[in-house]
């Protein structure tokens, strides 16, 4: 046998042993640490992708509320809005409310007062009116009772009283 590359059949013989020993080990080894590891490897990736993945849904589901509870405070905003343009309603019809009251209660007190008035004024012509019969008729009864007698006294009495109350009492 020719020696190949100058090396004995021996070293060669032993060389091939030991590259499939190595072989034989790598494939051995690949199955018993490698694929675990890749396993292992895989398997951490997946949860990783799953991570990422939960956290992308979380974050668009954040943003969905954040949208939600935007538009429910506009919401609130508006509600809030109809609600103070109602209320300013309300106290603007109870204000002309109350000052239409107010004017309708005026008017009857100056109505009141003005009837009062008007009942004083006639109260103190009556009693002027009473006042002026009583004097005239003492002064009468006093002319009349030194010149002219009982039945000539009650005539001038009776047609001074259907003169005067004709005239007075009608005015």
């Amino acid at each position: 046998m020719e020696r190949l590359f100058n090396l004995d059949p021996q070293l060669l013989h032993d060389a091939v042993l030991l590259a499939i020993a190595v072989f034989v080990m790598f494939l051995l080894l690949s199955y018993l640490l490698f694929n675990p590891a890749r396993d292992f490897l895989k398997k951490r990736e997946e949860r990783i992708k799953g991570n990422i993945d939960s956290a992308e849904k979380a974050k668009e589901e954040a943003e969905k509320l954040r949208a939600e509870y935007e538009e429910k405070l506009r919401n609130i905003h508006k509600e809030e809005d109809e609600i103070l343009s109602a209320a300013r309603k309300k106290a603007l019809d109870n204000e002309t409310k109350i000052i239409e009251k107010a004017k309708e209660e005026a008017a009857n007190i100056i109505d009141r007062a003005n009837k009062q008035t008007e009942l004083a004024v006639k109260k103190a012509e009556d009693d002027i009116k009473k006042e002026i019969i009583a004097v005239a008729s003492m002064i009468a009864g006093k002319v009349v009772s030194e010149n002219i007698d009982l039945n000539i006294q009650d005539s001038l009495i009776d047609d001074t009283l259907k003169e005067i109350g004709e005239k007075t009492w009608q005015s």
